[in-house]
């Protein structure tokens, strides 16, 4: 059987991937995505599970990303089940990138809420992007449970993924968090309104305020 120079060039670069140095891997991805070869699709996705370095992952997204929709999305939501939390995260992050609102039923409440902060943050970030017309309210109601949640890292990236829904759907949300009993998801909520309505003010500044409402009360929200 004659092997053309394009086959076996795809061979080496998906053997590539497998390689003990992240240079070469990275190399290995770039190869496989400019073949885009519908072929590779799960050899790129078992990879994204596995793969240590940030940067191989985020080529063997674009890679992906490459490929038809009707060939990647499916595969791609079959992983959202997998038990491997980075297998999980990594399918999240290429669905958003892909950007087909197909995927958008498998966008569970279970990932939306899932135990792996990595895993619920990409969950997020490709929920706003997925979310079809008339899903925002709903969607929001989910992300508004999460508020207080982690780190400085993990609450920033939940505030982002209410403000992209607009403020006409994440106000609403946050008032009960706003005036909650649990000082750690009022202050988060506040934060968020803060940014919401005013989306260029920086995360931190927004935090700084929420601490100041906290203390002084309503009247440090209308200055």
């Amino acid at each position: 059987m004659v092997i053309r120079a394009e086959e076996a060039d795809t061979v080496q670069a998906l053997q590539g991937l497998a390689s003990s140095s992240s240079s070469v891997r990275l190399r290995a991805a770039l190869a496989v995505g400019t073949a885009a070869d519908s072929r590779c699709v799960d050899a790129l996705i078992e990879r994204c599970a596995v793969e240590p370095d940030f940067h191989v992952r985020d080529m063997l997204t674009w890679a992906l990303t490459r490929l038809p929709a009707s060939v990647t999305v499916p595969k791609l939501v079959d992983e959202l089940g997998s038990e491997c939390a980075q297998a999980r995260s990594q399918a999240l992050h290429t669905l958003s990138k892909v950007g087909d609102r197909r995927a958008w039923p498998a966008i569970t409440r279970a990932l939306l809420t899932d135990a792996d902060e990595e895993v619920a943050r990409s969950a997020w970030r490709a929920a706003v992007v997925l979310v079809p017309e008339g899903g925002a309210s709903g969607l929001a109601e989910v992300l508004a449970t999460q508020l207080g949640r982690g780190g400085r890292e993990t609450q920033l990236s939940l505030s982002r993924a209410v403000v992209a829904l607009g403020e006409a759907v994440a106000i609403p949300v946050l008032r009960a968090p706003m005036a909650g009993p649990d000082p750690r998801v009022r202050q988060h909520a506040i934060a968020t309104e803060r940014l919401v309505r005013d989306p260029d003010a920086g995360f931190g500044f927004a935090v700084e305020q929420a601490k100041r409402i906290m203390v002084l009360g309503a009247s440090a929200r209308e200055e």
